[in-house]
């Protein structure tokens, strides 16, 4: 499952890929494992003998020089500045800053489970089942990334299917004052995704 690093870099840690602005990127193991250890220990100084003993390895005796090699190739092939989001501390070692500012996302709540459903047609058909679409009333817009909300939706479906029934899938919101949440209910089995407003999370 992908997630953002950065407004325009996603990263699937299960499948060891990397995708810019969603089109998939060629990463040599070692740059892949760079990035992938220094995001995982975002905004903390991380040295060069730790890179060298988590990414290349504790058996390999490297010079230090060989990360700049790797992070320099990195750094072109993601389009990142010398500097950000990989900042080179002299004498310490490198630090991958994640800004406070973070992309908001407005999605149509009702556009985008159209086109889910949509999406699924062919599945929810083959299981027999009908969609039918019940939205809390005013809640029109959420902001939350669009493909973080697409695969929590896609893991419910995905779990709910195999034991469906021929009959109906009803998807229906609810709004609190404190959590957002989404049902999808086939034949009385529901499940419920539950989400905290706070943070960079929003319903209106």
């Amino acid at each position: 499952m992908y997630s953002l690093i950065t407004d325009h870099i996603e990263i699937d840690r299960e499948q060891r890929s990397v995708r810019r602005d969603g089109q998939e990127m060629h990463l040599t193991g070692l740059e892949y494992g760079l990035l992938d250890y220094l995001t995982a220990h975002a905004n903390r100084i991380c040295s060069r003998q730790e890179l060298l003993d988590h990414v290349w390895g504790q058996r390999f005796q490297y010079d230090t020089g060989t990360i700049d090699v790797h992070l320099n190739a990195l750094r072109r092939k993601l389009g990142w500045s010398k500097n950000r989001p990989i900042e080179t501390i002299r004498g310490a070692g490198l630090i991958f800053r994640i800004e406070r500012t973070v992309t908001r996302y407005t999605i149509d709540l009702q556009s985008f489970l159209d086109e889910w459903l949509r999406i699924h047609e062919v599945e929810l058909a083959s299981a027999g089942l009908v969609a039918q679409l019940n939205l809390t009333p005013f809640v029109n817009e959420l902001t939350i990334e669009p493909e973080a909300f697409r695969h929590m939706l896609d893991g419910i479906l995905t779990a709910l299917l195999p034991c469906s029934q021929p009959g109906v899938l009803r998807v229906s919101t609810k709004l609190t004052m404190r959590h957002f949440s989404l049902s999808l209910d086939i034949n009385g089995t529901v499940n419920e995704l539950r989400i905290p407003i706070d943070g960079d999370f929003d319903a209106s």
